[in-house]
């Protein structure tokens, strides 16, 4: 469900409503490979932005050239899923998160590219608020980073619909164009969440 609704929210609103919200935790992603994102927000003016970046070309890996959020897959020396977030922060867009934003919530687990053979990957989304001015620095996975307002992605007057290809077959999906970005997919689902949860607060 996409809403049409006005964002000029004050950062401690959002904060409190990704407080008291209980995302979905899937059963199954201990038996999964496991993977996190950062959603990192920033406040501009009376409004709110979110960080994107747009994973380079790669050949082999699936999300090539996609819109995404800073993150990547969990590796042994990761305590836990928000650890793996902070870690692929980091080596993506060259900051450390403890030490420039809060940690304000997190949203449900994504199931991603499940097959007949295995369960696929389960994607944690953990939000995060910038506190201070911060400088990136992205590495070779990434090609581009942009900040969208948030309110791009609750107006329903943006949303298209574009064609994925899978294996021999179009589908049909939605997707927001943001200048010469298109957010879809996970990332889009996720935004989705997002929005709806702030909502609740208005």
């Amino acid at each position: 469900m996409f809403l049409a609704m006005s964002f000029n929210l004050g950062s401690k609103l959002i904060e409190s409503s990704l407080s008291t919200y209980r995302p979905k935790r899937k059963f199954l992603r201990h038996l999964a490979k496991r993977s996190s994102v950062a959603i990192i927000l920033r406040q501009k003016r009376e409004n709110h932005e979110v960080l994107m970046i747009k994973r380079a070309d790669r050949e082999g890996d699936p999300w090539s050239g996609h819109m995404a959020f800073p993150g990547g897959r969990r590796e042994s020396q990761d305590k836990d899923s928000y650890a793996t977030a902070v870690r692929e922060t980091s080596e993506e867009v060259g900051i450390m998160l403890p030490e420039c934003a809060r940690y304000i919530g997190r949203l449900s687990d994504k199931h991603a590219r499940p097959t007949k053979y295995n369960l696929g990957m389960y994607v944690t989304p953990f939000v995060f608020m910038l506190d201070k001015k911060t400088d990136f620095k992205i590495n070779r996975e990434v090609a581009s980073l942009v900040w969208i307002p948030l309110e791009f992605f609750s107006n329903t007057e943006n949303q298209e619909e574009m064609f994925w290809q899978y294996r021999s077959r179009n589908i049909a999906v939605p997707c927001y164009k943001y200048e010469e970005f298109t957010i879809w997919g996970l990332s889009l689902s996720m935004l989705i969440e997002l929005t709806e949860v702030i909502s609740r607060q208005k």
